[in-house]
């Protein structure tokens, strides 16, 4: 089974997290538990999960604490996994920049549709009407498919690595445009990881090597010297 995610469970329960880690695997998903608010913060910064269940209720920390850190340097989605009712408290979850919040006892059906969601809508957001409506971004033969996780040169396979998919993902989300070495590293990479430019130029050579008929005049992902990376745009 294809993985379609990597999801961070911040929970100190031990059952809760048993229980969660079964539904996502069963579904394709990879999880990674933590059960402490720092535990958290670094793994964020050095996983780069497509999503975070997070509880607000953690043992060294307030989960609250913990979104507003993310959200100083990435809008990595956040769905909120919580004992607390409280409508103020949702609200205050959801300004602080949480996608989604959930009560619990949950559905595992429930859960399941809140993730899709919350990585559909990062993965899809931008002005590109195409993905938005289809899913997709296809150019010259490549087909970037948002659904599947999977980049196809006429019709077959790439074969992307995980973090490979990310970065042609996160350049077709904003064909056309220049993103630049700092951002694409934090965005897939997290902070920590900035100013390591070799990081990104490995995976970028191994796209190319994969994507590219020659890489060395590539016809899909070009170079802004100095600057950054550039995707075609769409078809």
């Amino acid at each position: 089974m294809a993985v379609k995610g990597k999801v961070l469970i911040v929970e100190d329960d031990r059952a809760i997290c048993s229980f969660i880690r079964r539904v996502l695997e069963a579904n394709g998903y990879e999880a990674v538990i933590v059960s402490t608010g720092r535990e958290a913060i670094s793994l964020m910064a050095s996983h780069c999960p497509d999503v975070v269940l997070l509880d607000l209720g953690l043992p060294d920390m307030d989960g609250m604490d913990v979104l507003k850190s993310l959200r100083r340097w990435s809008l990595m989605p956040v769905v909120v996994v919580s004992a607390r009712t409280d409508e103020r408290e949702k609200v205050r979850a959801l300004d602080a920049g949480a996608d989604d919040y959930i009560t619990k006892p949950f559905g595992t059906s429930e859960l399941l549709a809140r993730i899709r969601t919350a990585i559909r809508h990062t993965r899809t957001t931008s002005a590109n009407e195409a993905i938005a409506r289809d899913n997709r971004f296809t150019a010259r033969g490549l087909t970037i498919d948002y659904g599947k996780y999977r980049v196809y040169i006429d019709g077959k396979d790439a074969c992307l690595t995980q973090n490979e998919f990310k970065l042609v993902a996160l350049l077709g989300r904003y064909a056309g445009r220049v993103l630049t070495y700092d951002y694409l590293i934090r965005e897939i990479w997290g902070p920590n990881k900035a100013c390591d430019n070799q990081i990104l130029r490995v995976n970028m050579a191994n796209i190319r090597r994969k994507i590219e008929k020659n890489p060395a005049e590539p016809q899909y992902i070009f170079t802004e010297v100095g600057v950054g990376y550039r995707m075609i745009e769409g078809d």
